[in-house]
């Protein structure tokens, strides 16, 4: 395992190029399984990953080239090798379970070891089970294997959650099966209209993507396309944040305006705000003189932050937004209400200086604006470990970040990145514990 090593008290500023949305590229990579044709995708993100899908579509049989220096991967898949994977690949990232619906709809059946991914809460596949079923599979689940078979049949299917993941499985499953599908209570997130935008490229019909109640009409064979991997609003987040509390401007690139309009107000609510040139796709963030304060609800009371499904604030941000408000003046509630175990993190918090009192599993109560000092720290998880760095940007002295690993399943080189924009910040290939 590397680590990161952070010297504090520098100013983050300049440009930034937003990568590729990580939750739009990887179940892009799985629907590319759907056709025998070569497909093209473009701003792929060169994550890890992204790295693990692609080992486990070669694994089915795929021939990927990779064009790093533009982020372009042309993939083919003329012949499925397997419909199998195994334990160790699967259990690298949680979106294993993406590559269910394709190989559902194209070989008739799947067989799939339990996903892996962040320790942030229990993740239930019940959602995709009874979807898959709905649609006419037969479905086993055991400890060790979770497979489907079956010939598929358009079907109305009302999720018990609006899960992403299930969204997506159960899309890709159902465009090429006979008859319509209605799929009720589906996630509306950017991703999920990035892949419907794929899959009707490749001669698909869906309607709805990106609203609760998205319909397909199933069509016999899907062709090869090109498509294009929208921006991680999620990444641009986090360096604002990272710009923000280090008192730097920043200036990011290949923008795509539309997911911000769900950030801006959150964002504002502690002080931040920036500027979108639609043309130009651009944002750009210049701190204000004053220190960041906290923008009290009417009757001066105590705001509070909350995720949930799209278009609520998105919970890959939570941690990100409670570092921020450890450097605004006032308090805030942070209520996290999809995974119970996202926020042990603050315990790292606390002992850098954090005014941050745990009411539960699900709720923190920041207060700010707290001097930060460096310390020695794990990565729990994607959007923890980069949240402990942008801890580490804006405290006094110097920090360890250990687990590096985990951070970069969901950033591009983040060293690389942030020493560009002016931080201290430095990889060890291996920690010494």
């Amino acid at each position: 395992m590397s680590s990161l090593t952070i010297q504090g008290s520098r100013i983050i500023s300049g440009m930034h190029r937003v990568s590729g949305n990580k939750n739009a590229a990887l179940p892009m990579i799985a629907a590319s399984l759907l056709t025998e044709e070569e497909v093209i995708l473009g701003n792929v993100p060169q994550i890890a990953d992204v790295a693990v899908m692609l080992e486990a579509l070669e694994l089915f049989g795929a021939k990927i080239k990779r064009d790093e220096k533009e982020n372009i991967l042309h993939i083919s898949t003329p012949k499925l090798k397997s419909a199998r994977l195994n334990a160790a690949t699967a259990a690298k990232l949680r979106t294993s379970f993406l590559f269910a619906g394709p190989l559902l709809a194209r070989a008739g059946r799947v067989s799939l070891p339990p996903p892996g991914g962040d320790a942030i809460g229990h993740r239930r596949l019940d959602t995709h089970f009874s979807g898959f079923k709905a649609l006419g599979a037969k479905a086993k689940a055991g400890r060790k294997s979770l497979s489907f078979q079956g010939e598929l049949k358009g079907a109305r299917i009302l999720l018990d959650e609006a899960s992403v993941t299930a969204t997506e499985n159960i899309l890709m499953a159902c465009v090429t099966a006979k008859g319509k599908t209605s799929i009720y209570n589906a996630a509306c997130e950017p991703h999920i209209v990035d892949l419907a935008n794929m899959l009707n490229s490749m001669g698909a019909k869906i309607s709805g993507a990106g609203t609760n109640l998205i319909q397909v009409e199933g069509v016999e064979k899907l062709s090869g396309c090109k498509a294009r991997v929208s921006c991680d609003y999620i990444e641009a987040g986090s360096y604002i944040a990272a710009a923000a509390l280090t008192g730097g401007e920043l200036t990011l690139t290949e923008v795509d305006p539309a997911p911000f309009e769900i950030l801006e107000g959150v964002f504002k609510r502690f002080g931040i705000t920036w500027s979108i040139d639609a043309r130009e796709k651009t944002l750009k963030y210049i701190p204000k003189k004053k220190r960041l304060k906290m923008h009290y609800d009417l009757g001066d009371a105590i705001p509070s932050v909350s995720d949930g499904p799209w278009p609520a604030f998105p919970s890959d941000l939570m941690s990100i937004l409670i570092i921020v408000a450890t450097q605004t003046r006032g308090t805030c509630l942070f209520f996290e209400k999809m995974f119970e175990s996202r926020l042990y993190f603050v315990d790292n918090l606390r002992q850098m200086g954090a005014k941050i009192v745990q009411c539960d599993p699900h709720r923190v109560v920041v207060t700010g604006p707290s001097q930060l000092y460096g310390g020695d720290f794990s990565s729990p998880d994607i959007r923890a470990g980069i949240a402990l760095v942008i801890a580490a940007l804006a405290a006094k002295g110097e920090s360890k970040i250990r687990n590096a690993e985990i951070i970069d399943r969901g950033y591009v080189s983040i060293e690389k990145e942030l020493s560009s924009l002016g931080a201290a910040i430095s990889r060890t290939p291996k920690d010494d514990i």
